[in-house]
């Protein structure tokens, strides 16, 4: 079960203002969550808790298809993203890296920045805490589930690697 503060952003924030392409030369989750989001929101990092959890409208991720852009919202401490659309290169570099995605435009309309929201991953249900409002996503298939429990793509694989020796 995850459970934070909602940071709600509008439609089409694309890969370059979660993290400016000038830091593109950064490789550590550390040091791009530094810069996550500051072209868009100057104070998000002043805001974020770890656990928090991220709400947008339409075409969440779209632009580059950088993998530095998942990871800078993953290192800052986010652990969900809920949007109406995500693209899909984005969508696909998220789950590789266990950054859990879901798409519910019911919830997107009805959460607001700052609600407290829960979120399980298992059953794709969404609850706004402020409003007592529920909501369901469609939840993943086994595999994706796993590839998320495990922390992503190379953990999933380390993990399956070690139950084979």
């Amino acid at each position: 079960m995850l459970k934070g503060k909602v940071h709600k952003y509008g439609e089409n924030i694309d890969t370059d203002v979660i993290i400016p392409a000038r830091h593109l030369n950064l490789v550590e989750p550390d040091d791009l969550a530094a810069h996550c989001m500051e072209d868009i929101d100057a104070e998000f990092l002043s805001r974020i808790q770890p656990g928090d959890i991220m709400v947008a409208t339409t075409n969440f991720g779209c632009g580059s298809s950088r993998e530095h852009a998942p990871i800078a919202i993953k290192a800052v401490g986010i652990s969900c993203i809920i949007a109406k659309s995500f693209a899909r290169i984005f969508f696909r570099n998220a789950i590789n890296i266990g950054l859990p995605l879901l798409e519910c435009e019911e919830a997107v309309d009805n959460i607001e920045a700052g609600d407290q929201v829960e979120v399980d991953l298992s059953s794709g249900s969404i609850k706004n805490l402020n409003s007592g409002k529920a909501f369901t996503a469609e939840p993943y298939p086994d595999f994706m589930s796993e590839l998320i429990a495990a922390g992503g793509l190379i953990e999933y694989t380390r993990e399956r690697l070690a139950r084979t020796k």
